[in-house]
């Protein structure tokens, strides 16, 4: 969805241009500094510095996310997402994205349910213009009518195929049932009915009440020092609204204990299972984060995939995640498998869940799980915009500046009583609201 761009600038050479494309920044964990720049406008900015490539690679979200879509609007967040980069301040669609080919930018738009997120690539000797297409980008979108039209099309299209896609139908029949009314349930793409309402007019006030400066959160990785970043800050984002105009998010959790059959001529029955998880400041958190490695969330070493793959082949792939939003936490898994088999398979998931809760891991389960934990988070840090990305997730989840030093230490210190606990807590007598889409069977 975030395609990196391939122009070059004829001033910078193939090789630096290569460099800048692949977005290499190779930086261990353990020697990324985070820098806290406040801009003389008051904007603060997360900065790691690295000048191995000529490069700048900025983040950044502002609160409020596909959750303010208006009932009957469903897909407006993600279609502002789509049209902020087509066309700005005396720019219309053509001749800015030809600007920013030109200078060899890369700027972008997108969407969760909490926050709204851009993000700007950058050569250095690009930098100011490239500074200055964002701010006109986020200060002053044009919203024709015609790249409006253009973007809804797109996004009318790729509904109508989640409206086939087993996958697609599987996530919203699921928070359909589970959430109900709320927020988080309406589909962050839109209906093709939903889109089709949507005008110049809907974006140019949804943009008002989302980009502001309250929420906002940037990072920034690459070849600037914080002196230079700075002012660049106010450059870009001080001229945002003071206010915004966010309607509340209610606290959710979801339903369990709900069993929903959607029936689709496809090859394969997909099944979904969820239960209420942990929001990411709970004390547990990262408790249930090595629980749900152990129990579905590693890619070939958990007990679902023993269970359901290695032993039965009833699956091809099977996992679980911890999802924590604002206003709720979420334990989601998801396989698939023959249609014949789809009870079977599902039986064995329950049954890992009620192991877990009722046994839990071996110690040599846990520890092999804290190993790979802690491993393989470096893996996060291989490209300026992978550490741009953490940093404003971190903000947004208000970790610390200095989380990134603790957080293998935090791993490390979750024990086997910590599991038990936590797996108690989240699956014990609990039964997952379940969702199967797949083939009618007799």
């Amino acid at each position: 969805m975030r395609a990196l761009f391939e122009k070059s600038l004829g001033v910078l050479t193939a090789g630096c241009l290569s460099l800048f494309a692949a977005s290499l920044v190779v930086l261990p964990v353990q020697a990324v500094e985070i820098q806290k720049v406040i801009s003389p406008g008051g904007i603060e900015a997360w900065l790691v510095e690295d000048h191995t490539i000529p490069q700048i690679a900025v983040n950044f979200s502002f609160k409020g996310g596909a959750a303010q879509d208006p009932k009957g609007k469903e897909g407006l967040t993600r279609l502002l997402a789509a049209t902020m980069d087509e066309g700005a301040g005396d720019l219309p669609s053509q001749a800015f994205q030809a600007r920013l080919e030109e200078l060899a930018v890369n700027i972008s738009f997108d969407t969760g349910k909490d926050q709204f997120y851009g993000n700007l690539r950058t050569l250095t000797p690009t930098r100011d213009e490239a500074f200055d297409l964002l701010h006109l980008a986020l200060t002053k979108p044009r919203f024709d009518t015609e790249a409006v039209e253009r973007m809804k099309a797109q996004l009318i299209s790729s509904a109508k195929r989640n409206a086939e896609d087993p996958n697609a139908i599987a996530a919203l029949s699921f928070t359909e049932a589970a959430l109900g009314d709320h927020p988080y349930a309406r589909p962050t793409g839109g209906t093709p009915e939903s889109l089709e309402t949507l005008s110049p007019e809907d974006l140019v006030e949804h943009h008002k009440r989302l980009v502001a400066r309250p929420g906002l959160t940037i990072g920034v990785v690459g070849a600037i020092d914080a002196k230079t970043l700075a002012p660049l800050l106010d450059r870009v984002f001080a001229g945002l609204p003071e206010d915004s105009d966010l309607s509340p998010v209610p606290e959710a959790t979801p339903k369990t204990g709900l069993t929903i059959s959607k029936s689709l001529q496809v090859p394969q029955t997909t099944l979904m299972f969820g239960l209420p998880g942990l929001k990411r400041d709970d004390p547990d958190y990262q408790a249930a984060y090595v629980m749900n490695h152990i129990l579905g969330g590693g890619s070939f070493t958990s007990w679902l995939y023993e269970e359901v793959r290695e032993k039965r082949g009833l699956a091809y792939g099977v996992n679980t995640s911890v999802i924590p939003y604002d206003h709720m936490g979420l334990i989601l898994g998801s396989t698939a498998t023959r249609a014949d088999r789809a009870d079977e398979t599902l039986k064995i998931v329950l049954e890992q869940v009620d192991r877990m809760a009722t046994q839990g891991p071996t110690q040599a389960e846990l520890d092999s799980a804290k190993r790979y934990l802690t491993g393989s988070y470096a893996l996060r840090f291989d490209s300026s915009g992978k550490i741009a990305s953490q940093l404003v997730a971190l903000q947004n989840a208000g970790l610390g500046i200095d989380y990134f030093d603790r957080r293998n230490s935090e791993i490390e210190a979750v024990t086997l009583e910590d599991v038990n606990r936590v797996a108690q807590r989240l699956l014990a007598g609990k039964e997952p609201t379940v969702v199967s889409v797949g083939p009618a069977t007799d």
